[in-house]
């Protein structure tokens, strides 16, 4: 069920592969977020990276978020989907000059910089559209190691990400020197699906420490980074662990959190149909209708997704592993999973896949992308929020 919808009937109504996401349980993520980290002065901008669903990123704006982009595509999805440019972050490593021109004839919030040709550039833009002030966050590398994944651990020295703690101290010693841009915060994300808040708060400290000279610097951008649980028994901090353990290090400070994964993971599936049931050399296939096409993250990350079939299975469980039908060998979505005997015609959900999983999406082999649906804030209706691609759109942009 996606509350009071059988996944079942999406499937019918709409074919496999399919996202499916429940709005209602977005917007109770989003509120318990905020709930969290009050009462301080918290801003929550989501991370639409994560997933950029017009429909979700709809819903959120009604509720009064902000929004975090990385591209000059997700200023576009998100002032199309209702958010104010005011309430846009623009961050991102490589932004180039036709994205920064774009985000300041947008009159977006702030941009939060990550090497000094990059302000320089903002400043002379700002300057040739007459702009009187760009509010800016530096985000600073604090050479910080995350308790997580090193494909998503963005705090460390040898990351691309963010600048080192010298550069950081220099920028602000000579912020005279930048005409139109206002210094008014700082930005530290350390990575993703944290395990404990520990190198966040030595981030926030050596954050702390550099900018104690500046006392316009009134504003702390903590990114996200806030973790989610993938597996039924494993233990992660709470949201509110996690606010309770880095609050009394925020006091004095307006904050602004960029939380993707921990908003839309746990609202979405992704619902497959098994194809074919194959054994070979002691081991189960079940190859089924999605793959890596639909679902990066598994061969990307060795992600884990828990395995639900939509209907009760009888039968002992058995060791399987679930293949989509790519021709990679890397196209494994659960790898020695104890599943219940699944037969062709099954349908099966991939638990907790509502972030990364159709942003990530791409037309390898030739594959149409998935159709997305959303089951409504009531709990009690749906609909396709994006229909599934056709033979048509392969060749639509090619010349």
């Amino acid at each position: 069920m996606i509350d009071d919808v059988p996944a079942a009937a999406i499937a019918d109504g709409a074919g496999t592969p399919i996202y499916a996401y429940s709005l209602k349980r977005v917007l109770h993520n989003f509120h318990r977020l905020r709930a969290a980290f009050s009462p301080a002065d918290v801003h929550i901008h989501y991370s639409a990276k994560a997933n950029s669903s017009q429909a979700i990123l709809r819903v959120l704006a009604a509720a009064g978020a902000g929004v975090d982009a990385v591209s000059g595509g997700e200023i576009h999805r998100a002032l199309c989907a209702g958010f104010k440019p005011q309430d846009i972050v623009f961050a991102g490593v490589g932004k180039s000059p036709a994205e920064i021109r774009c985000a300041l004839e947008n009159g977006i919030g702030w941009f939060n910089v990550e090497n000094l040709l990059e302000l320089q550039h903002i400043a002379s833009l700002a300057e040739a559209l007459g702009i009187a002030e760009v509010p800016v966050a530096l985000r600073l590398n604090p050479q910080v190691t995350a308790n997580t994944h090193p494909y998503i651990s963005t705090g460390h020295g040898a990351a691309k990400f963010g600048l080192s703690a010298a550069v950081t101290a220099d920028i602000l010693a000579r912020a005279n020197e930048f005409p139109r841009i206002a210094l008014a915060g700082m930005h530290v994300h350390i990575g993703s699906q944290l395990g404990d808040a520990a190198a966040s708060i030595a981030a926030i400290e050596k954050m702390r420490r550099l900018i104690e000279p500046y006392p316009q610097i009134k504003t702390i951008n903590l990114g996200g980074g806030l973790p989610v649980r993938y597996r039924f028994d494993e233990s992660a901090p709470s949201i509110e662990e996690f606010a309770s353990a880095l609050l009394p290090h925020l006091r004095g400070y307006r904050v602004l959190l960029e939380p993707g994964r921990a908003i839309v993971a746990d609202a979405g599936i992704l619902i497959s149909e098994v194809q074919y049931v194959k054994r070979q050399a002691g081991e189960v296939f079940y190859v089924v209708d999605a793959s890596m096409a639909e679902l990066m993250r598994p061969p990307l990350y060795q992600a884990h997704h828990e395995i639900v079939p939509l209907a009760v299975k009888a039968g002992a469980l058995q060791r399987g592993q679930v293949v989509g039908p790519v021709c990679e060998t890397a196209d494994v979505l659960a790898r020695d999973r104890q599943l219940p005997p699944l037969q062709v015609g099954d349908r099966i959900a991939l638990m907790t896949a509502g972030a990364y999983g159709m942003v990530m999406a791409s037309n390898y082999n030739s594959r149409l992308r998935p159709a997305e649906a959303v089951v409504d804030v009531d709990g009690t209706g749906w609909r396709v929020s994006r229909r599934r691609e056709t033979l048509a759109d392969l060749l639509r942009n090619e010349l």
